[in-house]
Order: C-alpha cells, then structure tokens, then sequence
C-alpha cells in the first residue's frame, strides 16, 4: 500500500513538473519571439536609413555626371564649329586660287595662239622673202649655201689647215708634257731598292768537319738531300760555306732551311734528310702566306681572298727577266696608284690590277696557257670584279684596253719593267730552258720528278719502279734526250740521268 501512495505521488509531482516545465518554455520563447521581432524591426529602420542615403547619393552623382556630359558635349560642339569654320575658309581660299587659275589658264592658251599666229606669220614672210630672193639670184637656197662655202673653202683653205695642224700639234705637246710629268711625278714619289736574284745560295756552316758528314759514306746522305730537294749541293774547298745550286728559288731555300736544321740537330742521316725537308716544306709554305700578306699590307687593299694572297706570295719565288716578280708586282701597284690619282680615275680598281697583273705567273709552269689568260681565270675562279680583271688583261695588248685603269695598269708595270737594271734578259732565256727542261721530261708516263741542276748541264729523272722497269729505264732516258735535241737549243751536252730506286719495306709483329 504504501508504495502505491509513493508512486501516485510520484506521478503527481512528474506531472506537475511537466506542466510547469511547459510553461516556463512557453514564457521563454514569447520572450525570444519578441526579441527577434524588435531586431528585425531594428534593422529594417537601418536598411531603410541606408536606402535613402544611397538614393541620395546616387542623385548626387547623376546630376554631376549630366553636368559634365553636357560640358563635354558643349565643349565638342564648340570645336566641331570651329573646324567647320576653318573648312569653309579653305572652301573659299581654294574658290579663289581656282578662279584665279582658271584665269591664268585662259591667258596662257591666249598667249599661245598669238606666239602660233605670228610664227606662222613669219614663217610665210620668211618664205615670200626667201622666193624673192632666189628670183633676184636664179638659184635656190641650197645652191647659194654650196656656193658660199666653196668660196669661203678656196679663200681660206690654207690658213684652215694651218690652224687645224697648229691646234692639233698644241694638244699632241699639251699631253705629253702631261703625261711626262705626271709619270716623273710617280716615279719620284715611289722608290724602293730590289736585289737581283741570284742562281746560288750560301749555307754557312760552323766548321769543314760538317762537309763530310752532310756527304755521308759513299755519298748517301747528299744524295738524299739533292733528291728530296731538287737542288745542287757543291760542296768545295770553299771555307765555311756550302753552295747550293738551282733555277727555282723555292728549291734553294728548302734546300738552305734543310742544311740549318741538320747542322743544329746534328743528327745527319738519309731518314733525318726526308724528316727535315718536309719541315723545310713547311716553314716555306708559311713564309708564302706571310708574304703574301705583307705584300697586300704595303700596299693598303683589303678583302682578297686567302687563296690570291697564297698565289701571290708564291711569286715571291719567281723572277721575270731576273726580277722578282712579287716586288715587280707591288712597285706596279704603288705607280698605278699614284697615276690613278693625279687622272682621276679609280684608285683601288688600278692598284688591284697592277698588284694581280702578273698572277698568273703563280701557276703558269704547272697549267698550259699565257700568263695573262691564266690569271683571268684564277681572278674570275675566286670572284675577283670584273673591273680589276679588264683592268689586267691588257697589260701585254692580249686583250684591248677597255677601261682608263686598263691604261694605267700597262703604264705602270712597263715603267716598272723599264727602269735600269730591273731585267736581266739573259737569266730570263736561261731560266726559260731550265723549266723547258723539266717539262719535257715530266711529260713522259712514268715519271716521279725531274730536276735541272748543274746549271742545266744534268736532268735528273726520278721513275716510278713499279712502272717503268730497268730496260724501260734506258729506253727512257734516250727517248728523253732526243726530245731535248729536238726542241731545245743549247751550248755543249745535257745529260739525262733516268733514276729508279725500288724500296722493300716489311714490319715484324
């Protein structure tokens, strides 16, 4: 029973709890309820406020923005008057100018209907006049003219001639003065000393115990050096001095360049021979190159090529007449140069004609073909312009002169060729033989090398072992000698020494 009362009792206060419970929530959120409802009222004050002030605002900026739209829009309409105003100035200027032109027009085509008038005028009295006076002379006008200048003719023929001769002679002395004093002028401004080459060189040497060991047993080790060089080696009583002996200067100097090297080495064997002559060969080659350049240098041109500049320093190694042709070729270029100048004419052009005029001569021993021709192609082969070229074709009269500086060109290499002592023409006609020397016996199959030495007295023949066995060798060497008797002219005996060497050579592994 008592648990009964406890849990009615129980329930009673869980249920007035609960009631109680409901209510205070119920009381709660009318409070929150009216809250939220005051703020929102708060804020639609504020959004409200807001509003109008943006409204406000905007107003504001509208009726500024109109403001300055029409200030833009009157300031634009100003200017569109203004240019509207200044067109129609132009309008009525250029209505004017044309008013005034059309004027002009009109008394211009006035004018020349009155010059037409009267010369048609004129050219009918002039005609009148002309009749009346053929009628007065019984001739026509052409027949009066004729005989006027018969008459003039016979009265005045001689006093004619004598004038023409006169005037003719004047300028023929006018000219050549001229010419004689601007070559003199040139001549004088251009000098420079050049050493006739010579057919031998000198190697001076420390001691004559080195004259036996440069010949070696038996001779091999002069051998050696004779045959790779293509030179003469005397070797004499002459104290400290070997001579060496050749018609190609290139030759010489290998030769010379050898020996030095030997003698500071020491070491003076046919394999050390071959080592030094290919050093020999390059230090050559070099000193080509750098002659070449120096001789371009002196004389101020730029932008040949590498290969003109080779050939030019090749000439370095040739002589024309006994003069070197290098040398010949630079005083040919500073003449031109000058002579160019006092005429007028181009400058460049004319030194470029006269330094490259006797290019050919570079090459003219290993092609077929003058000179001339041969350095017209090798100048048109590298791109030389056509200027230079007509320039340096003429200078022999192979081709006809065809520019002023084709004139200077020829001037300047014959003052250089004719001044005392230049040319020698005896070494010229002996060198000539010597290359025809070698010419002849390089044209048969088989031939390795061919060197003139002793003066021209020795042709030295070098064969091919492979081609041309002993037999061959002597039916070479008669085959040889009757060509030289044939097409040669010279004193006393050439002898023709047909060489061939066979080396076997094997490696052990």
């Amino acid at each position: 029973m008592p648990q009964l009362i406890f849990i009615v009792i129980g329930f009673g206060a869980l249920t007035v709890g609960s009631v109680f419970g409901y209510l205070a929530r119920q009381s709660i959120a009318r409070r929150q309820i009216g809250s939220i409802e005051e703020k929102i009222t708060t804020m639609m004050e504020v959004a409200k406020t807001e509003a109008k002030d943006m409204i406000f605002r905007a107003k504001d900026r509208s009726v500024k923005f109109l403001e300055e739209a029409k200030k833009e829009e009157k300031e634009r309409m100003f200017q569109l008057t203004r240019q509207a105003e200044r067109v129609l100035r132009k309008e009525e200027a250029l209505d004017r100018k044309g008013d005034i032109f059309e004027k002009e027009k009109n008394d211009l085509v006035y004018k020349v209907e009155e010059v037409k008038r009267i010369k048609t005028e004129v050219a009918k009295m002039h005609e009148e006049e002309r009749k009346v006076l053929e009628t007065i002379a019984k001739m026509s006008e052409q027949e009066a003219k004729n005989n006027l200048l018969q008459t003039v003719e016979k009265d005045y023929r001689d006093e004619i001639i004598k004038t023409i001769k006169k005037l003719e002679q004047e300028k023929v002395d006018t000219i050549e003065k001229k010419a004689f004093d601007i070559m003199a002028l040139s001549i004088q401004r251009y000098a420079r000393s050049n050493v006739a080459d010579i057919m031998t060189s000198a190697v001076s040497i420390p001691n004559d115990e080195l004259k036996g060991r440069i010949i070696g047993r038996e001779g091999r080790n002069i051998k050696a050096l004779e045959r790779a060089t293509g030179v003469e080696i005397i070797v004499d009583e002459t104290p400290g001095v070997i001579t060496i002996s050749g018609f190609n200067p290139i030759r010489r100097e290998i030769a010379r360049i050898t020996i030095d090297k030997l003698i500071k080495d020491g070491r003076i064997q046919p394999a050390k021979i071959e080592e030094k002559v290919e050093e020999a060969r390059k230090e050559i080659k070099q000193k080509i190159q750098e002659m070449g350049e120096a001789a371009v240098s002196e004389v101020g041109i730029i932008g040949f090529p590498a290969q003109i500049i080779h050939l030019l320093g090749r000439l370095y190694f040739r002589t024309s007449y006994g003069q070197n042709v290098l040398l010949h070729s630079i005083e040919a270029a500073h003449l031109a140069g000058m002579l160019a100048r006092e005429l007028g004419v181009n400058i460049e052009i004319a030194k470029k004609g006269a330094l490259l005029h006797d290019i050919g001569k570079a090459v003219d021993h290993e092609i077929e073909g003058t000179h001339v021709e041969l350095g017209r192609k090798i100048l048109e082969k590298y791109g030389i312009e056509q200027g230079v070229i007509r320039a340096m074709e003429s200078h022999h009269e192979d081709y006809p002169f065809s520019t002023p500086e084709s004139y200077i060109v020829a001037a300047a290499e014959a003052v250089s060729a004719a001044r005392p002592g230049a040319r020698k023409d005896t070494l010229e006609n002996y060198l000539k033989r010597l290359e025809e020397l070698e010419k002849i016996a390089n044209s048969f199959a088989g031939v390795e090398k061919a060197y003139a030495i002793q003066a021209g007295r020795e042709i030295r023949i070098f064969v091919t072992p492979e081609k041309i066995d002993d037999l061959g060798a002597i039916k070479l060497a008669r085959e040889i000698a009757d060509r030289i008797q044939e097409e040669l002219k010279y004193p006393g005996e050439i002898k023709v020494n047909v060489i061939r060497e066979l080396r076997a050579v094997e490696y052990a592994k």
